[in-house]
């Protein structure tokens, strides 16, 4: 059941240059699973809207969100310290399918940028062999180290400063990688990449959409994408992004 809670600040730390490590005591972590997400409220009512943040790591009664900055409210985020409070709804969206990835199969784990944090708990989570590979601007390869905890990590620099030159599908390329089923998460033009090189491979690829979001329950049709099914809301080919996803099998969205 979707509430909004005050969750309080464990700790807060600044990752990379706008990207910040957000740690959150709530009750909601009882219910949270990878893939999922939190609308965040700002206490700044001029900002209005929260703001949806994918969950990096769940704990017993914590949430690990790993944000980056990119406006007013999640400036504010950043200033927030142990012990202060901040109102959260959750916990929203469909997530990874976990049993998708069974036991001697081998799973692709990618993300892009602000795709990376979302695929840890995935990581977690998983039991087969995995390889995790992540795409970053340059050298400040956040979570790298809590990946490699658990699988193979391959990393793509858009400078080549770190692993492979260029993007995640590079990686892929350059190393010789296969595998028998993908979960990804990142910009939109890395997923599209991703779900012509599942559908050229025939093999299931699962997508995390990111998207602005208003409501963050489905009742604004204001984060929807393209579908092959008629979404029993709104009577059209289209999906909301908030609670039929975020994360879909490639093959039913139109990207």
């Amino acid at each position: 059941m979707k509430k909004k809670h005050a969750a309080t600040v464990i700790s807060q730390t600044k990752l990379a240059e706008g990207i910040f490590d957000l740690r959150l005591k709530t009750d909601l972590a009882a219910q949270a699973g990878c893939g999922q997400f939190v609308a965040v409220y700002p206490k700044d009512k001029s900002t209005l809207l929260p703001r949806p943040i994918s969950i990096c790591e769940v704990g017993e009664d914590t949430l690990r969100l790993v944000y980056r900055v990119a406006g007013k409210g999640t400036a504010e985020f950043s200033n927030l310290k142990e012990g202060d409070t901040v109102d959260i709804l959750g916990v929203l969206g469909n997530g990874f399918p976990v049993d998708a990835a069974k036991e001697g199969m081998t799973a692709f784990l990618m993300g892009g940028g602000i795709g990376v944090p979302p695929i840890l708990q995935l990581a977690k989570e998983l039991n087969c062999d995995k390889k995790i590979i992540v795409g970053y601007r340059d050298s400040q390869t956040f979570l790298k180290e809590d990946f490699e905890a658990n699988g193979e990590v391959i990393v793509a620099t858009e400078d080549g400063s770190v692993g492979t030159k260029g993007n995640v599908m590079d990686a892929i390329a350059a190393n010789g990688l296969k595998a028998d089923v993908i979960f990804a998460c990142g910009p939109m033009p890395m997923l599209r990449a991703i779900k012509q090189y599942a559908e050229k491979e025939g093999i299931p690829a699962y997508i995390s959409l990111e998207e602005r979001m208003a409501c963050g329950v489905g009742a604004c049709l204001g984060c929807v994408c393209k579908t092959k099914e008629v979404d029993h809301h709104s009577h059209v080919n289209n999906t909301r992004i908030c609670t039929d996803g975020p994360v879909f099998e490639a093959r039913e969205v139109d990207i």
